[in-house]
């Protein structure tokens, strides 16, 4: 229970939905164990005065007795009947009090999650999959959602029931009572036993449903490249073999589980003998009365739902406390990237790395080697190399998206630890190499980073970004709607619709991580003449593979396996012959080639 203590403060905060859920509980029950005792009575009627009804046998008066039977038994069935129905409405209260709670608290759960995702680190991202980042915010606080509602209700009205039960037996019989309950012990033991292997195997389900989520999620996302290798049997295989995997661990859940009813059942019966036997006993003796063996077993019959609804319960809180777990997991996982100062100031953009190294902490991959630049406001900077030479890590170390292990990175002299994140990366315009685009209209994918959703600002970044007319063509304009990843534009309409997203936010800073490498020259050369306007006295960091897309920049940086070999401008560059030398006259190489080849 230790790992379901996480949820005492969800229960405390609904309280006044528990509390009246518990007063129903009790109320439900005592209406419940009253019929019993009804019961008694008219066994007790009948077989106490069956004999007078036979006495009377020839005369006038047997019909007046049968009468009087007839009536009273009559008046005891309408009298169960009437309990049973208020018993019945304080169940339907008891359940809108407590399951309204736990949907109550499912509600929470789920986004005290799902803000915590949104806090963690990009380093989080890429040592858990998605699969499993969903599984945990769906599946596993659904079995904890369980537990808060069908297990707390059904557990207390578990314990209500057996105590108002075992009193209302002892207070008959004391023999009969104990004799009635001897089995009960070998249940506890057996419930105990059993859910100890429900519980393991209850983590290994969740752990192999994790898996094959992980595995759909990945295979959908990358469904284009499966049909282009014609790999669809291939991964139908491996998703049943997964799915067989999944299988045989619900198979084992389910055939431990089913130890549980057999066993009840077997106990039950097994009491229900010892009543009537003993019972029949004391009865010879004078001890009790046949009602009070009708008594007894309507008892039993009613301990039967509730011990059947232990195991059940019992199961239901290992399943829980091991979502539970998983869940807490993540929840107390830190954010390696915090703020530490919420100062909102406006940033002018200078930009500088003082020896700055960095190693990948999931690969161990160093990316960066002690290096060191300064990019003024205004500036275009632009960043060029081989690739894995450190060009995109550079990017994510200006978002912040990682803190550097060696040197400082400071913005207007102040080093970026010292920013406010969620300010600072207010005022970033940032187009990754990896587009991504939302499910949704394309003007709210351009506007993404605004509140409001303003149309001329959204036409004027897609005008910015020379994918306006694209849009304009077709039938929706920009309220047409694109799938995941925007797969119903091209790779050159996706990016230029990123590269709108970024300058509709009008950002102090724009990074372009390599996000030109799918448009074409022309419309290349459209976009920076646009972002050199547009960036007036702001500063621009321009990533690329392409000599003619950065030759403009007013510094180029130079990089080969994580550190600075060369930078100035590209006639400097040019004139020290190195290695943008050579990068360069075999980029003219290549397009003279191309041509060469399209004639």
């Amino acid at each position: 229970m230790k790992d379901l203590a996480y949820l005492n403060k969800f229960i405390w905060k609904y309280r006044w939905y528990l509390l009246p859920g518990i007063l129903f509980v009790i109320i439900s029950n005592i209406f419940s164990v009253l019929p019993a005792q009804v019961i008694r009575l008219a066994f007790d009627l009948v077989t106490d005065n069956i004999g007078t009804y036979h006495l009377f046998a020839g005369f006038q008066q047997q019909s007046s007795i049968y009468s009087v039977f007839s009536y009273s038994l009559f008046l005891f069935g309408v009298l169960v009947l009437v309990l049973a129905l208020i018993s019945g409405a304080f169940l339907f209260f008891m359940r809108q009090t407590l399951i309204l709670m736990s949907r109550h608290i499912e509600y929470d759960l789920k986004n005290a999650i799902y803000k915590h995702y949104q806090i963690l680190s990009l380093a989080f991202y890429r040592r858990h999959n998605t699969g499993d980042l969903m599984n945990r915010a769906t599946e596993d606080v659904t079995r904890v959602r369980m537990y808060l509602g069908p297990g707390i209700m059904y557990t207390l009205n578990t314990i209500v029931r057996f105590v108002l039960v075992i009193y209302a037996m002892l207070s008959v019989n004391t023999r009969l009572a104990l004799f009635s309950i001897l089995p009960m012990p070998i249940l506890v033991f057996s419930i105990y036993y059993v859910n100890s292997i429900i519980n393991h195997r209850s983590e290994l389900i969740q752990q192999r449903l994790s898996s094959l989520s992980s595995f759909v999620q990945e295979n959908f996302s990358g469904i284009r490249v499966i049909k282009s290798y014609v790999r669809e049997k291939f991964v139908q295989q491996s998703f049943a073999t997964e799915s067989e995997g999944y299988k045989t661990q619900s198979m084992s859940l389910v055939q431990a589980q089913a130890m549980f009813y057999p066993l009840m059942l077997l106990l039950i019966g097994v009491s229900n003998v010892i009543i009537i036997y003993v019972g029949g006993v004391e009865v010879m003796k004078g001890n009790l009365t046949p009602g009070n063996v009708a008594e007894f077993v309507v008892y039993l019959n009613q301990l039967m739902f509730p011990v059947i609804a232990l195991g059940w319960v019992t199961s239901l809180i290992q399943r829980a406390a091991a979502s539970q777990k998983r869940i807490n997991e993540f929840l107390h996982t830190e954010p390696e990237i915090v703020s530490v100062n919420h100062d909102r100031r406006k940033i002018s953009g200078q930009i500088t790395f003082n020896n700055v190294s960095f190693i990948y902490p999931d690969t161990g991959i160093q990316a960066l080697k002690n290096v060191s630049f300064t990019v003024n406001p205004g500036e275009m900077v632009a960043i060029i190399g081989r690739t894995g030479s450190g060009k995109s890590t550079i990017a994510n170390l200006i978002m912040r998206m990682y803190d550097c292990t060696g040197g400082e990175i400071t913005i207007d002299q102040q080093p970026l630890k010292l920013q406010d994140l969620e300010n600072y990366r207010s005022q970033i315009g940032f187009v990754p190499q990896e587009v991504f685009l939302f499910s949704d209209t394309i003007a709210n994918n351009i506007a993404f980073s605004a509140d409001v959703l303003e149309m001329p600002r959204v036409e004027q970044a897609a005008k910015d970004a020379a994918v306006y007319n694209n849009i304009a063509a077709f039938e929706k304009g920009f309220e047409t709607m694109i799938g995941e990843r925007g797969i119903t534009l091209s790779g050159g309409q996706k990016q230029r619709v990123s590269i709108a997203r970024a300058i509709v936010k009008q950002p102090q800073v724009l990074i372009f991580d390599d996000c030109l490498s799918a448009v074409d020259t022309r419309t290349e050369e459209e976009i920076l003449n646009n972002l050199g306007n547009i960036m007036q006295g702001k500063t621009s960091i321009i990533i690329a593979h392409r000599i003619s897309t950065i030759k403009n920049a007013d510094k180029i940086l130079v990089l080969e396996q994580g550190e600075i070999i060369e930078q100035g401008t590209h006639d400097s560059l040019m004139e020290l012959k190195g290695s943008y030398f050579e990068l360069y006259e075999k980029q003219l190489l290549e397009e003279a080639e191309e041509g060469n080849t399209a004639v």
